[in-house]
């Protein structure tokens, strides 16, 4: 059992939305943050008919002078709820806790999301923080970082039976597509092009469908949180950039898992893609958990420069390369430099799979393992600066 760095303020009674994949472990988080909470969970058929059937059904779950918490899971099953819920917490005063593994509603405008009554929050793989002695940097750019991998007895079988779960129940049940064929393999298709700059119009024609339904497919997967687009980072931009996006699976297993291998794929074709996949979700999951206000980029230039990361935000500018070397070049630092000459209040940070922190040329080089063991404080400094910033929690 691992304790989650996620905490969200109770005290103030305030309903709130949670969304994360499915797995990352919302429920079980749940059920011990909030013990004496009513669980609705819409996964259940014997919840999921009746409630789909008349919404209105909720309020007979609810016991009388019912106080505490109440968590509906997977919202988005029932999207129509919300006007229950709404009603509830303005009629009755009720808490709520709306958990969910798809943003479809948060995307549609004739739903209901509660008119700023409820905050949201986001619920990621574990972090390195949190698996502490356990997390180990080979395993996870393997096996990436879902709860459950760390109790299933062979958690490769586990992550190829989490996409068939996730083509099977989301995708089909919800009707998001009717040809689960063709978007198996399409989801194949977009493994290739992880970590790379995305070029919608030859993944469509590898995949052998048109490319506006290749556009829907990346829309599906962001919606069900499966994947994310990082946009360029053009602020004050003096020189050319690319306008496409860059494209990754939320977690390296999950990759790993969609991606086809056999004997013809080198070990060095997965090895840069998952280990920025493994920083990205890192950053991902940090910044939401501690409030931290970035938005994260990549930077190329036309000419093939490329920064992967760019933290921009209240708490200044951050770049971050990743490199799977164990020894740190000149090479490496290149498209840094470029970045910095453009940007100098930028601090710079090469993450490497080296085993020494080093700093060259006001660089910061740091072992990847480490970073990601201690990636609240790194991120949380002041910009060229090593002194820590205040706390924020």
């Amino acid at each position: 059992m691992f304790t989650r760095e996620l905490r969200i303020p109770l005290r103030h009674r305030k309903s709130f939305f949670l969304f994360g994949p499915r797995g990352t472990g919302k429920t079980t988080w749940l059920t011990q943050y909030v013990p004496g909470a009513l669980f609705v969970n819409l996964l259940r058929s014997d919840f999921y008919l009746p409630l789909a059937a008349n919404p209105a059904h909720l309020r007979s779950l609810i016991p009388q002078q019912f106080s505490d918490w109440i968590v509906i899971d997977e919202i988005q099953r029932v999207p129509e709820l919300l006007n229950e819920v709404h009603d509830l917490i303005e009629s009755r005063g009720y808490s709520f806790i709306l958990t969910g593994s798809s943003a479809r509603i948060l995307r549609r405008d004739a739903v209901n999301l509660l008119a700023g009554r409820a905050l949201t929050y986001h619920m990621h793989p574990l972090t390195a923080w949190e698996q502490g002695e356990s997390f180990a940097l080979a395993d996870s750019l393997r096996l990436g970082h879902l709860p459950a991998r760390f109790s299933e007895p062979d958690p490769a079988r586990y992550l190829r039976d989490y996409v068939q779960t996730y083509l099977r129940e989301e995708v089909m049940q919800e009707g998001l597509t009717r040809n689960i064929g063709q978007f198996s393999r399409f989801l194949e298709t977009a493994s290739f092009s992880q970590g790379a700059v995305l070029n919608v119009s030859g993944i469509a024609r590898e995949a052998h469908i048109q490319r506006a339904v290749a556009e829907s497919y990346f829309s599906i997967l962001e919606d069900l949180l499966l994947a994310v687009r990082l946009p360029v980072f053009t602020r004050r931009a003096k020189r050319q950039l690319i306008n496409h996006c860059k494209f990754y699976y939320f977690d390296v297993g999950v990759f790993r898992a969609i991606r086809p291998t056999g004997p013809l794929d080198s070990a060095a074709e997965m090895a840069g893609p998952a280990l920025e996949t493994l920083v990205l979700q890192e950053l991902r999951a940090v910044n939401d958990y501690h409030a931290l206000g970035y938005d994260i980029h990549f930077w190329r230039t036309k000419h093939g420069l490329e920064v992967d990361f760019i933290l921009y935000g209240p708490r200044g500018l951050l770049a971050l390369e990743v490199k799977r070397s164990t020894a740190a070049h000149p090479a490496d630092l290149r498209a840094l430099k470029e970045f910095r000459k453009e940007y100098p209040e930028a601090s710079c940070i090469l993450l490497y799979g080296g085993e020494r922190t080093l700093f060259i040329d006001g660089i910061r080089i740091i072992p990847v393992g480490d970073a990601l063991r201690s990636l609240k404080r790194l991120l949380t400094q002041e910009p060229n600066d090593g002194t820590p910033a205040r706390p924020d929690v």
